[in-house]
């Protein structure tokens, strides 16, 4: 069982985060950097499902993410963390750089992505800062960021009209899919099932009234026109 602490007791401004992590060693050295400096580890999680049970379960004000947790991978757990809750902030801890993942889970919702190479005490400072706004990468992964938004095409990909009659997600879809991306591409990228992928394409193709993914790419177009 994951070791727990229900926070009563602390005060009302401190951080409050869970850790989750299948090594004890790790969970401890992180836990010890942060209660050394008053962060608050209210649950500590040993696989992807539980990080996503405990997080629900206490709103923390961050979780830590090992990314090879077992069950669910820090990938998919960011992915079903921010798509039940928008409070908590994410980040995914590497233990190899890999840029293609690290903007991935960037753009699944992840405040941040760090490699395990950092020093332990300058962790709290890092949790500080992303609970006031800041993102928790490196300066060469933003750079990568910058770059990755100069190449995206431009014509409203990501805009998303206030009266539409899709879900976020289904619009998340719709985006890949004008982009080109089939429904494999799709589901890796969003961290789905193909069956899944096909679901939201049958219930857009529905809400939009067309029949094609060409005719779905051109009703969204003419969707954003009227706000862009």
């Amino acid at each position: 069982m994951p070791e727990i602490d229900t926070g009563r007791g602390h005060d009302d401004d401190k951080i409050r985060i869970v850790i989750a992590d299948s090594d004890p060693m790790a969970r401890r050295a992180l836990r010890d950097a942060l209660q050394q400096e008053g962060i608050v580890v209210v649950a500590e999680a040993t696989t992807g499902t539980e990080a996503v049970e405990l997080v629900l379960f206490y709103s923390p004000d961050v979780v830590l993410l090992d990314e090879r947790l077992s069950g669910l991978d820090g990938m998919a757990a960011t992915r079903t963390i921010r798509d039940r809750s928008h409070a908590v902030a994410i980040v995914v801890l590497a233990a190899a750089p890999d840029d293609e993942s690290a903007l991935r889970v960037l753009r699944l919702g992840a405040t941040g992505y760090l490699l395990k190479e950092f020093e332990p005490g300058t962790l709290p400072r890092i949790i500080r800062g992303v609970v006031f706004g800041e993102a928790a990468i490196s300066r060469r992964l933003a750079m990568k960021l910058i770059e990755s938004d100069r190449s995206t095409p431009r014509g409203g990909a990501g805009l998303r009209p206030v009266r539409s009659p899709l879900t976020d997600r289904e619009w998340e879809v719709l985006d890949l899919l004008a982009s080109g991306a089939g429904t494999d591409e799709i589901a890796r990228t969003l961290v789905l099932s193909i069956e899944t992928v096909r679901s939201h394409l049958k219930n857009l193709y529905r809400k939009l009234g067309v029949r094609s993914r060409e005719e779905a790419v051109e009703a969204a177009r003419r969707m954003r026109d009227l706000v862009g």
